[in-house]
C-alpha cells in the first residue's frame, strides 16, 4: 500500500518554509506528517497532507517546485524495540531505507513511521510477511 507524499524543493532562506505552510493553510490543507532535510543552499520538505492533489496545484500555482512520490506508512509497536523489529525485517529482506520520519498523530495507539525504500515492492512484501501493519491513504486520513 502506497501513500502519496509531496517533495518540495526550497531555497534555504528565511521565510520559505513559512510561505509553504501559509499557502497550504490558506487552502485549508492539513499537514499530517513532515520532514525537512537541508544543505547550505536548498532544502527538501516532505509532506503528507490530507488533499495532495489540491496541495500540489496550489504550490505549482505559486511557483513552488514540487513532485509527488510514493512512500510506505507502517504502524510500529509502541514499546521498546518496536522500530527495531520493523528495521530488522527490512534488513533481512535486503532493503535499504532511503529515509524515514514520523507521522504527527498524537491520538494513535501506535506510532506511524513513513519510509522511502530502495526497493518498495520488496519492502512491502517483507513487512506484510512479518504481519506488520501498512496503512493506505484511506486508513491514514479516515
Amino acid at each position: 500500500m502506497k501513500v502519496r507524499q509531496l517533495s518540495i524543493f526550497l531555497e534555504n532562506k528565511v521565510g520559505r518554509l513559512a510561505g509553504v505552510a501559509k499557502l497550504l493553510g490558506e487552502a485549508n490543507i492539513n499537514i499530517r506528517a513532515l520532514s525537512v532535510a537541508d544543505t547550505n543552499d536548498f532544502g527538501i520538505l516532505r509532506l503528507i497532507v490530507d488533499d495532495i492533489d489540491s496541495a500540489e496545484r496550489k504550490l505549482r500555482e505559486n511557483n513552488v517546485v514540487c513532485r509527488i512520490n510514493n512512500v510506505t506508512v507502517v504502524a510500529v509497536d509502541n514499546r521498546p524495540g518496536g522500530l527495531a523489529r520493523v528495521l530488522s525485517v527490512l534488513n533481512a529482506a535486503g532493503v535499504n531505507v532511503e529515509y524515514m520520519y514520523a507521522v504527527a498523530e498524537p491520538n494513535n495507539q501506535r506510532p506511524l513511521m513513513v519510509f522511502r525504500f530502495s526497493e518498495g515492492e520488496r519492502a512491502v512484501a517483507a513487512l506484510k510477511a512479518a504481519s506488520l501493519d501498512i496503512l493506505s491513504e484511506k486508513q491514514l486520513f479516515g
